[in-house]
């Protein structure tokens, strides 16, 4: 990134009383500022938090640099101290896009919300959901029996996806991950990748009797009948990570752990 020595800093984190400490330790060592002052935001904590705070600073230009001090740190770098200004600029810059997402739920009423990692749908009761699924106007499956059913970005798709069997993508793949939940018909049904510029439209099949909720990141709405699911091309994020440990270095590890 060729950080200058100058550039602001502002630490967050998250509410760990070890992550605060820390926090309270590098904005004493660093001249750390605030938020609105800061040319840099550093997060301490888990990836709940990194996802917190890429929402809060959406659009800004300011890079955040992560450090692991959390339950889960896939989107974080190891946690030091020391020569923090020397790590920053060296660091390497990815930029992320997230998923807008449209809603619809049983009242008519639509909801909107913007999701960095990936959109889900999940059944709300005991019956299976019944989905059927249209990629830019083409319905490609009728009914999809399941638990649910999620889009996700290539920076999601070690999250949820990888738990749901759905294939990593690359930081930098043109590509959603489109992923079935426990599919019970059609069994076989493993996924399909997608270009980053198409259009899902998921629909909900007998929604009274089998009710599903949507949820982007953070956000749930229930009831849903039909979820429209794109790429954004207004909003951006910006994540900096270790030179050594780039984002595309850590999805390449992870496809080849046992």
């Amino acid at each position: 990134m060729n950080a200058k020595s100058d550039k602001k800093l502002a630490f967050v984190a998250s509410t760990n009383p070890q992550a605060e400490a820390a926090r309270a330790a590098l904005h004493a060592r660093y001249d750390g500022v605030s938020l609105d002052e800061a040319d840099i935001i550093v997060a301490l904590g888990g990836d709940g938090l990194m996802l917190t705070t890429l929402h809060k600073v959406m659009d800004q230009g300011k890079p955040i640099f992560g450090m692991h001090h959390g339950s889960v740190g896939f989107l974080m770098n190891r946690y030091d101290e020391d020569n923090l200004r020397d790590r920053l600029a060296d660091a390497k810059l990815s930029l992320l896009r997230p998923l807008e997402m449209t809603a619809k739920d049983s009242d008519g009423k639509e909801h909107k919300a913007l999701a960095i990692n990936e959109v889900s749908l999940l059944r709300m009761t005991a019956q299976a959901a019944k989905l059927s699924i249209t990629i830019d106007g083409t319905q490609r499956m009728a009914e999809l029996v399941c638990d649910g059913a999620l889009v996700s970005t290539p920076a999601g798709s070690t999250a949820y996806n990888l738990s749901a069997h759905g294939p990593i993508l690359p930081i930098d793949a043109q590509l959603l991950a489109l992923t079935p939940i426990s599919a019970f018909r059609p069994r076989r049904w493993r996924g399909a990748l997608l270009q980053q510029t198409a259009e899902v439209i998921i629909t909900t099949n007998e929604a009274d009797k089998r009710p599903v909720s949507a949820v982007a990141d953070h956000s749930e709405f229930r009831n849903v009948v039909e979820v429209r699911i794109k790429q954004s091309k207004k909003h951006e994020m910006l994540l900096l990570f270790d030179g050594d440990q780039s984002l595309d270095e850590r999805i390449l590890t992870e496809q080849f752990s046992i």
